[in-house]
């Protein structure tokens, strides 16, 4: 799993609404199949536009900053 996606999913359990939880199980291929989805749609969404980072396509670029191929 990319370590970005871990860090995001370890601050969506541990702090919500301000309070902070214990440790939370969510099984790791959970995690990444759900990250996986939502980085492929927000990059599909970025591909309909003409808007580059650092000379590459949008969608493509936040493909590969969270390592969805």
């Amino acid at each position: 799993m990319n370590e970005r996606i871990r860090r995001l999913m370890e601050q969506a359990v541990t702090s919500i609404d301000g309070q902070t939880f214990g440790k939370t199980y969510v099984p790791d291929a959970f995690t990444e199949k759900f990250a996986e989805l939502l980085i492929r749609e927000c990059a599909a969404e970025a591909d309909k536009q003409t808007i580059y980072c650092r000379g590459i396509p949008w969608g493509r670029w936040i493909r590969e900053h969270f390592g969805v191929e």
